[in-house]
């Protein structure tokens, strides 16, 4: 599985239920964007690397997820 296709997994499958948008960047010259609702979330620009597997979902977390159910949990 690619990464972008196994972040969007990770964010979509826990947190589907608060998100409008999510945007996924690929392009030439490993450009690796990932935006939540119109805010940049991670770039591989600015770290100079990929996501490590999980990373992303965290990075999430850390913004979005305090205190908020996954999806699915009551």
């Amino acid at each position: 599985m690619n990464r972008a296709v196994s972040a969007a997994s990770d964010i979509l499958g826990t947190y589907q239920h608060i998100i409008e948008s999510l945007t996924f960047t690929t392009g030439s010259k490993g450009v690796f964007d990932v935006r939540v609702d119109g805010e940049l979330l991670y770039s591989k620009a600015v770290t100079g690397r990929h996501a490590e597997p999980g990373e992303v979902l965290q990075l999430f977390i850390d913004r979005y997820g305090d205190g908020v159910p996954k999806y699915g949990d009551s």
